[in-house]
């Protein structure tokens, strides 16, 4: 075919015209090839001019500033100059950029309980990816951690969708700023839609179990919530559910998200989707099959399946779609290509780079929600170390000086792009950095490793999958040296506290990382159980991407503190909350298992059980949902409602005091739960439905004033419906999910 190139302006290229104006007049100037091509998204580093050139392709992602303006001159010599729209995994700050300021995982900044603070995060972050030319981000996560054992705990907000909606919410507002025309927004992308976590056995990309109802009660609710807020993107997951891929489930792409909530945003599919129902899943016998079901369903982006241009061109020869049929999708991708202004301007690389990406402002607020991420588990009162004395600290363990392996996943060294091997080490402050800078001339600082955690090796079933991407290796957990352990023993005995650093490494972690155990693997449970035998106070910090199971040795420790993987900034945030600088505020988005055999952990379970333990084991979570310690203590009492019966339309308000009875100050979180006491159907004991933070200084008491609509107590009844159900309810008000940390008042709806 040849390539004619138009000089005159035309409609399309007329910015005085409205958006669908100009989406009409360019889709019909569209050749098949060519709405085709819009469709695709394939990776920059793999032959860009033919994607460009032959395959006219929508998006790219994977780019370097090089990739990028390669790509935009590739574009200006298409017949219609149809800008690219460049995406990445900007998951915790701008991934795969050298030098981006990488904040804590998203699990981790779920442990500050703050949406400002993330919309905060969002803000910054996409200040940096658009300076790169970069116009979309894949990012925030929405999935519920159900079962510990799943590699992507760690990108979730945890286990509580009403926690996931709020923070969910607050990040697409940073991201997409005063709106998509604004040059320092980016487009955000609600994934991975829906019920991608509800894995079997904690294997990603399993089939999902999860019937309609299931879906509706808890799944779901925090997608509805950001599609109606304007999140302009959904990222669809890999998995099945009921036997049918997500990529092609009409009744959740069609019935519910187009026609029941409206959405009008694109839809993209997760990396190879539609090669996947080929190779992998195979429900399609080819690639023609599997292009027209995909977009049959209303797939718009179909990221990295090379073969769907083949593919939709051999569907639309065979007569298994018209040429009319991917109209639609097109005219979404185009529109969110004017709304964000790419064909006045492509939004290329600036260049005052290094003024933006990784700057001082932006590692500022990275320290402040690395603090506020840390999460104090237990404390016998061995902290706040006291830094007006001398002291001997030796710092143990794998973890305390691994700077990659503190940013966690998707952070540059995490694997999923060949040309970073990881952030600047003099970006990064890990927990030795941390403790040695801050430490008095007169403590003494010393370290030992004390255990290795791992190996790798290659796995069997060869280097790549069917489609051509790397097989993660095997996990060789390493054994117990003697000698390390021996090293660390004679560090502590020396000292007067051990702060031992241990947690996973990236291997265990991510796509295709699910675990089988939540022990600490390779010779670290040894270390702690010889580290405590000493007798010496020890600290357990647990920098880990999820909850993990620490050996009955750490009941005897003198504190443990959870850091997730807190970031550029996290030695530093953790070795203030130490000495006592700054205040431990974290609670926990999610619940720590005892056992793994305990799965799932999470709060809010179905009622309805023979018998409350296992017959060897309590069901009892290690630490719960909510749960968290300050430096001080904090008393609730008298909760009063306004009103004990109430109608459907009305607000539940209520006031407790929450009394702060030690000598330091305290950013307290005051969770609101709601049981209703008899429902229809079976449902959760408790649900979280709003929390409120209060500064208490040492003596301090306040009245707190909570409001929560009536509305907000349904549930989803047996016809898969959402009602509210009058009878009676309780309001639970505390520090946490534990029943017996709850002040509970009665009130009753009436029909």
């Amino acid at each position: 075919m040849a390539t004619e190139v138009f000089t005159d302006s035309l409609p399309y290229q007329d910015p005085a015209l409205t958006i669908p104006e100009r989406v009409a007049d360019l889709l019909g100037r569209m050749w098949l090839e060519e709405k085709i091509g819009q469709m695709l998204q394939l990776d920059a580093q793999d032959c860009l001019d033919d994607h460009v050139l032959r395959k006219h392709v929508g998006s790219i992602l994977h780019t370097s500033p090089e990739l990028i303006l390669r790509a935009n001159e590739l574009t200006a010599k298409t017949r219609l100059g149809i800008p690219l729209l460049v995406a990445d995994d900007c998951i915790h700050g701008h991934s795969f950029w050298e030098g981006a300021t990488i904040y804590p995982t998203q699990l981790g900044m779920a442990s500050s309980w703050d949406a400002d603070l993330l919309e905060r995060v969002a803000r910054a972050t996409a200040v940096e990816v658009a300076a790169t030319g970069v116009h979309w981000t894949f990012s925030p996560v929405l999935c519920i951690s159900r079962d510990l054992r799943w590699g992507r705990v760690n990108e979730t907000f945890g286990e509580d969708p009403f926690l996931i909606g709020e923070l969910a919410s607050a990040m697409v507002r940073g991201y997409q700023g005063a709106g998509l025309a604004d040059p320092t927004a980016i487009l955000a992308t609600a994934k991975h839609f829906a019920g991608y976590s509800e894995t079997q056995g904690g294997r990603d990309s399993s089939e999902s179990d999860i019937s309609r109802r299931k879906l509706r009660s808890w799944f779901l609710p925090p997608f509805e919530r950001v599609a109606r807020e304007g999140c302009r993107s959904f990222m669809l997951g890999y998995q099945s559910m009921d036997g049918v891929p997500i990529t092609i489930n009409d009744w959740l792409l069609s019935d519910v998200l187009r026609r029941e909530w409206g959405y009008t945003g694109t839809l993209i599919t997760d990396w190879d989707n539609v090669g996947r129902m080929v190779w992998e899943q195979k429900v399609q016998p080819d690639y023609a099959h599997a292009a027209a079901a995909a977009v049959r369903a209303g797939n718009d982006m179909i990221m990295t399946t090379p073969k769907f241009f083949e593919g939709a061109l051999d569907a639309v020869e065979k007569g298994l779609l018209d040429e009319s049929a991917f109209d639609s999708a097109v005219a979404r991708i185009l529109t969110l290509k004017f709304e964000l202004g790419l064909f006045e301007n492509p939004r290329l690389p600036r260049a005052d780079l290094t003024r933006i990406v990784g700057n001082s402002a932006h590692a500022e607020l990275n320290l402040e929600v690395a603090r506020r991420s840390i999460v104090l588990l237990e404390n016998n009162g061995v902290l706040p170390l006291s830094a007006a004395r001398a002291m001997r600290v030796a710092v143990v363990g794998p973890l305390a000086d691994d700077a990659q392996t503190q940013l966690g996943d998707w952070a540059g060294g995490s694997g999923q792009v060949g040309w970073l091997d990881g952030q600047p080490r003099e970006m990064i402050t890990t927990v030795l950095d941390g403790i040695q800078q801050i430490a008095p001339d007169y403590w003494v600082v010393t370290q030992a490793r004390g255990a290795n955690i791992l190996t790798v090796a290659p796995d069997p079933a060869g280097a790549t999958f069917p489609d051509g991407q790397p097989r993660p290796p095997h996990v060789v957990p390493g054994e117990p040296d003697q000698a390390l352990i021996t090293e660390a023993v004679a560090a502590a005995n020396q000292a007067d506290v051990v702060i031992a650093v241990v947690g996973d490494r990236i291997e265990l972690v991510g796509e295709g990382r699910s675990t089988a155990t939540l022990e600490l693997i390779g010779g670290q449970n040894a270390l702690l159980d010889a580290l405590i035998a000493t007798g010496k106070p020890v600290i357990v910090v647990l920098l880990a991407s999820k909850p993990l199971v620490l050996p009955a040795s750490v009941q005897r420790a003198a504190a443990v503190v959870w850091a997730a993987n807190p970031g550029m900034q996290g030695g530093r945030a953790l070795a203030e909350i130490l000495v006592g600088e700054v205040e431990p505020s974290g609670r926990l988005p999610i619940s720590f298992a005892r056992h793994v055999g305990q799965q799932p952990t999470y709060y809010n379970q179905i009622r309805g059980q023979h018998g409350d333990r296992y017959a060897d084991l309590t069901q009892s979570s290690a630490w719960a949902f909510g749960e968290g310690r300050s430096y001080t203590t904090v008393q609730y009492e008298d909760l009063v409602l306004e009103e004990t019966t109430l109608t459907a339309s009305g607000t539940i308000v209520a006031h407790i005091t929450v009394r702060n009875t030690g000598a330091r100050s305290a950013l307290e979180t005051v969770q609101v739960y709601v049981r209703d006491v008899v429902t229809s159907v079976s449902w959760t004991d408790k649900e979280l439905k709003a929390f409120r933070q209060v500064d208490l200084a040492p003596g301090e008491s306040a009245r707190v004033r909570l409001e929560l609509s009536v509305a907000e107590c349904s549930i989803v009844d047996a016809a898969g419906r959402r009602v509210l159900e009058p009878g009676q309810f309780e309001l639970l008000v505390g520090p946490s999910s534990r029943e017996n940390a709850l002040l509970g008042a009665g009130f009753t709806v009436k029909g």
